[in-house]
């Protein structure tokens, strides 16, 4: 069985796709969730500029999507972070670092030249376990 996962304030103009899957695995749930940036304004330009808050807001947005699976930040296990400035690692690595500090899940960063929000520099997708 597979579940499209939604929270009660997700917004379907975002996109055509869910913002995660459940997949039921026999004992356990694996979660999906699609790679999330920073909010936007009606211009499709991100709500706010600085590299330190876009990435807290990611990180509090994959949380929520997570809870609504029935999951927590504990549970993630795998993370794909993509920076459009390879030179914010150091500061989005101490900000993942404090979500992540009882997880550690394996992760990936690369930088990318862009993202489909105009002014967004960070977008992170995480897979989750969780026991039934």
């Amino acid at each position: 069985m597979i579940e499209n996962i939604y929270p009660e304030d997700w917004q379907q103009t975002r996109g055509f796709y869910s913002p995660a899957k459940k997949i039921d695995m026999g004992d356990f749930y694996m979660i999906y969730v699609s790679g999330q940036q920073v909010g936007k304004n009606k211009n499709n330009e991100a709500i706010t500029n600085g590299i330190e808050e876009q990435t807290e807001l990611v990180f509090h947005a994959i949380e929520n999507i997570l809870k609504s699976a029935g999951a927590s930040m504990k549970d993630v296990v795998k993370a794909q972070i993509f920076l459009t400035d390879i030179n914010d690692f150091p500061k989005v690595s101490a900000i993942r670092d404090n979500w992540f500090a009882e997880s550690k899940p394996v992760s990936t960063l690369l930088e990318v030249n862009a993202m489909t929000r105009k002014g967004a520099k960070i977008e992170i997708e995480v897979t989750a376990f969780i026991k039934k």
